[in-house]
């Protein structure tokens, strides 16, 4: 190849320029993967403190739902204690009304005896 046949070939190529851009090219390819290589890792950190936030204020809403039905547990375990106090309380009178009957009517000799 001849002189002419190179400067034929360098023009159909872009001339000056298609040279220019492909030094340009060869000698900025390792920053321009690593650029590439930084923003796709900087979507992806977006992309997971996304997920997290979101994660983060749904636990947030279960926690808050929890607390609620606890809430309405210990509520309700409260109710049923009274009611159980209640029903004690009634047994017992229930039972000193009984110690304190008289078996024998008009109660001129009490039986059983007691100190009522």
């Amino acid at each position: 190849m001849n002189v002419n046949d190179w400067v034929i070939l360098i023009t159909a190529l872009g001339g000056i320029e298609g040279i220019k851009q492909l030094l340009k090219w060869w000698v900025s390819r390792k920053t321009d993967a690593r650029k590439e290589d930084a923003s796709a890792d900087a979507m992806e950190n977006e992309n997971e403190r996304k997920q997290i936030a979101w994660l983060e204020e749904r636990i947030a809403q279960r926690d808050t739902k929890i607390d609620g039905l606890y809430a309405e547990l210990r509520q309700s375990q409260s109710a049923h204690l009274d009611e159980v106090h209640k029903r004690h309380e009634t047994e017992l009178k229930l039972k000193e009304a009984e110690m304190k009957r008289c078996d024998v009517r008009g109660c001129g000799g009490r039986k059983p005896p007691s100190d009522y």
